[in-house]
């Protein structure tokens, strides 16, 4: 792969930087290899444009994808054809296209197997006051690569000549593994304020370094992340914090300001230690608990609810913290306020409602388990504890496994072996009872036909009558069923005694 006319200075690697130049030679050998894996598409598509006299290069996350040997299925591309040229060119050779970003410039096509994005040369700019690009066509690729976020974005390669385009240093940066922009910070930032939560979620998901410069603008600047629309955020965190070190951005994100823009919780989490060192660090325990959590996730990939779970689980503690008159910190239903905490936030931030609804049914329940260790937990116990959870029994589990931190060895294999009991128990009262279809044992025909009662709420209370002995009790027999059926009627003047 050459090195284009318009290419960095910054080329060689220094003396003393032995492990870079490695790396950079790896980046290349990676980026051969996948570039010779979708040449034929990119290549055939490439020469249609050249056939009409048009630019098109390979560029942005495709090209630092390609050189981290990670290159997936989508391709991004650039040209200095406008759209309806595009759309000519893809004519009889895409097998299906779409114009979905056609007012940013982007027309998308599918072939062999591929999803490309192509898209005309921008010179685009924002008036620091709308949340949304105002999109001007460019006519020069060089420009087009200045514009984008960071150096490892603005790197391209020709079709169909394979000419490698690096004016910012891009390739030297990925092989050092740090975050820069191609402009100056407070250039790219002010642009589009979404990208300084974009450094740290590539710090999340690619383990890079944030540049000094990028991380002191992104200080100075956070408050103009105020201008970014909700969704935006929001799809740029949930990238965040399904990284694979989501911890590194977490704290990216609180150090630099840019949390306390849309997620005060977190940094609300940094307790003040009281004299006595009564209780540990709230943020430090939720960062742990957040890498348990991960731990536990297994091969399945990103599980966004039990992350963002683990995240929250504790963001009730500062509202409810009470120092007692012996000096013991308490923070009495942190996980009620938690719950409420997090729902609110959520729907500030427009996750879907069934998000919503698992995470904080998750940050409710996490503190349920602690107390089954001293005895006191009965079979009724138990059930509610299954049956509150549903679905998310699963990720109950891992995110109270997840939310022992002590470094007390003793206290912590207790509570390990504490937990392994109640799944034990719960695993043999499912067998005997199916609690995860737990329902009364007359259903609201049997209750109407008993009672002599036509559809109403009478028969709503008498039904949840009976879920409530179902869970204190386990399965009634028939007869015992209407046994107390007919007497709670009794009770409650819905029958004549």
């Amino acid at each position: 792969m050459g090195r284009g006319a318009g290419a960095s200075g910054r080329g060689g690697a220094a003396p003393g930087r032995g492990s870079a130049a490695s790396r950079l030679s790896a980046a290349q050998r990676n980026a051969v290899a996948e570039l010779l894996r979708v040449s034929p598409v990119a290549d055939e598509l490439g020469r249609r444009f050249a056939r009409a006299g048009h630019e098109l290069h390979l560029v942005g996350g495709s090209v630092r994808d390609a050189l981290l040997g990670r290159l997936g299925e989508d391709l991004d591309f650039a040209t200095d054809a406008h759209p309806d040229q595009t759309l000519r060119l893809l004519k009889g050779w895409a097998e299906a296209t779409w114009e979905t970003g056609r007012e940013f410039g982007t027309i998308g096509a599918q072939r062999g197997g591929l999803r490309l994005e192509i898209t005309t040369f921008r010179a685009e700019s924002y008036d620091h006051v709308s949340r949304n690009p105002v999109v001007e066509y460019g006519t020069s690729l060089v420009d087009d690569l200045r514009r984008r976020d960071f150096t490892v974005n603005a790197m391209a390669v020709s079709l169909p000549g394979h000419e490698f385009t690096d004016p910012y240093g891009g390739l030297d940066d990925l092989a050092e593994r740090v975050i820069r922009t191609p402009g100056t910070p407070a250039e790219s930032f002010g642009d589009d304020p979404l990208r300084m939560l974009r450094a740290a979620r590539f710090a999340a998901q690619l383990g890079f370094t944030v540049h000094p410069a990028v991380k002191d603008a992104m200080r100075e600047m956070a408050a103009d992340l105020d201008r970014i629309t909700a969704e935006r955020i929001r799809d740029e965190f949930t990238k965040l914090l399904c990284g694979a070190d989501p911890v590194t951005g977490l704290r990216l994100l609180v150090e630099t300001g840019l949390a306390d823009r849309f997620l005060p919780e977190l940094s609300g989490l940094r307790l003040e230690i009281d004299e006595h060192a009564q209780h540990k660090d709230v943020y430090e325990h939720t960062l742990t608990v957040v890498n348990n959590a991960i731990r536990l996730e297994g091969d399945s990939g990103c599980d966004f609810v039990l992350r963002m779970a683990a995240l929250m689980h504790d963001v009730g503690k500062p509202a409810t913290k009470a120092v007692g008159p012996d000096g013991r910190v308490s923070f009495h239903h942190h996980e009620v306020v938690g719950a409420r905490l997090t729902k609110q936030r959520m729907k500030a931030l427009r996750y879907p409602k069934d998000v919503i609804s698992q995470v904080t049914t998750l940050v409710g329940l996490h503190l349920r388990f602690y107390g089954y260790g001293r005895g006191e937990w009965t079979d009724s116990a138990v059930r509610r504890y299954v049956t509150d959870a549903g679905d998310l029994l699963p990720r109950l589990h891992k995110l109270t496994r997840s939310d022992c931190t002590t470094r007390n060895r003793r206290k912590a294999a207790q509570l390990a072996a504490d937990y392994d009991a109640l799944e034990a128990r719960i695993a043999r009262l499912q067998a005997e009872e199916d609690l995860a279809r737990v329902r009364p044992d007359l259903d609201g025909n049997a209750i109407m036909e008993l009672l002599g009662i036509p559809p109403g709420p009478i028969v709503g209370r008498a039904w949840r009558h009976l879920k409530e002995l179902r869970l204190e009790r386990g399965p009634l027999s028939r007869e015992e069923a209407e046994a107390e059926l007919l007497r709670w009627a009794r009770e409650q003047g819905v029958i004549d005694g």
